[in-house]
């Protein structure tokens, strides 16, 4: 078998046409959806982005022990038990998390990988005295400062080499592709994973993208919102909205020519391809720019699936209801593959489902360390917080103390003791770590890491947009044993269930 793993990153649901919408024009993933299977209620599970990758690559939730970091040493990975049992993988990505201090140990599981520069506030251009002065006239000075100059302007330095439209990141990544795929497409037993950080902030893409979504704002770059509630006049809303359909309109075009070379070679017939991302992005909606600070809204948590597999040809342009989350992609590559799934993870294939649309599971529980926790039967969605997010208690439990761009701190570090393993660690005892205030983990636990608090009950049906919190204790009961219920098989520590004052809940 041969497989291709398509991730775009905050690759929102509601701009696809194949869910409904209708802003952006995707007509390449509205192709890909009419000869694969849809999933209508697909969700995330570890938030942000490299702790998504790490229920992605494990097959498991790990938010509840430790926050943002790097795989650890006793993780199971897909790609790494392929690469063992003789199944070749290649990882193409310009995902620049990947090479942080909190990003290491992913790409390495896989046999081969290309990285590709100069994506987001990748290091990539070297400039001792960058024209603050030219980008201070181009950049709007609350997404660019060039007064206190921070990561932003680096990606504002790397986009002097950026010039054509082959210098962007997301179309080299799938020239990268079609390099691999010409190299290799004959062959059989391997796996390709094309990931790129499109559409991800910052939205910049060619001209001829932002052409077509043009509002007609002539005031400076506004392409790279901060995590805030919406602050901006109508018209700067709308240029950032645009900024990002344009991204997607290249995402899109450059999707639909892998589909075009899947037609050319006759790949369809030996060839599985799955397109997903790992959450979504707030673009105004509920008064909000981003991710995690607020409640995981449908907007970011609830995330596209699609999956065409040789076999199930005859499923084409069908949808499932069953619901499912990044976390179930990890044992459905391995059942692709023929591979045996770990007794460690607590995940679903989903082969079952391309062929009937039969239940995998009855709830999914999503979240971020230290931050409110989400669960959903794909009717209502509850987000429950603890009593105070801003209290300490928490711990981090690992073998690899580095967040998101730093190691851990010396005071963080001098907290450190043994603890026992935990039932997904292979009988390897971890450190264990305060989880001090105002350690940089994304989005922090510092007095402005989390806003727009307090637990709330959704019917995602009935109110979609999520206008109308409820009550219905009928519901929160069924939520709540559910909660404990993944809580439970996931083996968390026991701190957790105090912090988030869930210790007397069934």
């Amino acid at each position: 078998m041969k497989t291709i793993f398509v991730l775009f990153d905050s690759l929102n649901r509601a701009a696809l046409g194949a869910y409904g919408g209708k802003a952006v024009k995707t007509p390449n993933f509205d192709r890909f959806a009419q000869r694969a299977v849809t999933f209508d209620r697909h969700y995330v599970g570890s938030l942000p982005c490299m702790p998504a990758r790490r229920d992605l690559h494990t097959g498991r939730l790990n938010f509840m022990h430790r926050s943002w970091g790097p795989m650890e040493p006793y993780d199971n990975s897909f790609a790494q038990q392929m690469k063992e049992a003789g199944i070749y993988t290649h990882m193409i990505s310009d995902h620049l998390h990947y090479f942080e201090d909190g990003g290491h140990g992913f790409h390495t599981k896989f046999s081969s990988y290309d990285y590709i520069r100069g994506q987001e506030y990748d290091p990539w251009v070297a400039l001792v005295k960058p024209p603050l002065d030219r980008i201070s006239e181009q950049f709007d000075e609350r997404q660019y400062n060039t007064k206190k100059p921070d990561k932003r302007l680096q990606h504002a330095i790397n986009r002097t080499e950026i010039i054509d439209e082959i210098d962007f990141p997301g179309p080299r990544c799938f020239s990268s592709a079609f390099k691999f795929l010409d190299q290799n497409r004959t062959a059989d037993d391997w796996f390709l994973m094309l990931e790129c950080f499109d559409p991800h902030e910052p939205f910049h893409a060619p001209d001829r993208f932002k052409q077509q979504y043009s509002e007609g704002y002539d005031g400076k770059i506004l392409d790279w919102p901060q995590y805030e509630r919406v602050a901006e006049k109508p018209e700067e809303i709308a240029e950032i909205r645009a900024n990002y359909a344009a991204l997607l309109a290249l995402c899109d075009e450059y999707f639909g020519r892998l589909l075009d070379y899947m037609d050319e070679h006759d790949m369809w017939k030996d060839t599985c391809i799955v397109l997903s991302t790992d959450h979504g992005f707030l673009l105004s909606e509920h008064g909000w720019w981003g991710k995690a600070r607020m409640p995981y809204y449908e907007e970011i948590s609830h995330i596209p699936l699609i999956i065409h597999h040789p076999d199930y040809q005859g499923e084409a342009g069908t949808r499932r209801q069953a619901l499912t989350q990044t976390t179930d992609l990890m044992p459905t590559f391995l059942e692709i593959h023929g591979l045996e799934i770990p007794p460690e993870v607590r995940a679903h294939s989903l082969l079952p489902v391309l062929a009937r649309d039969e239940k995998v599971r009855d709830s999914a529980v999503f979240g971020l360390f230290s931050g409110p926790i989400g669960v959903t039967d794909g009717e209502w969605v509850l987000y429950h917080y603890p009593p105070d997010i801003h209290r300490e208690g928490l711990v981090e439990y690992t073998l690899a103390p580095a967040h998101m761009t730093v190691p851990f701190s010396i005071d963080e570090l001098k907290t450190a003791r043994l603890t026992p393993p935990f039932d997904f660690t292979k009988g390897v005892p971890l450190l264990a770590f305060d989880a001090l205030k105002g350690a940089p983990r994304p989005p922090g636990n510092d007095l402005k890491a989390f806003d727009d608090l307090g637990t709330r009950l959704y019917n995602v049906i009935e109110d979609p947009l999520q206008k109308r919190p409820t009550e219905n204790p009928v519901v929160l009961d069924n939520l709540y044993r559910q909660l404990m219920a993944h809580l439970k098989a996931h083996d968390t520590p026991v701190e957790v269930y105090g912090w988030y004052g869930l210790e007397n809940t069934h």
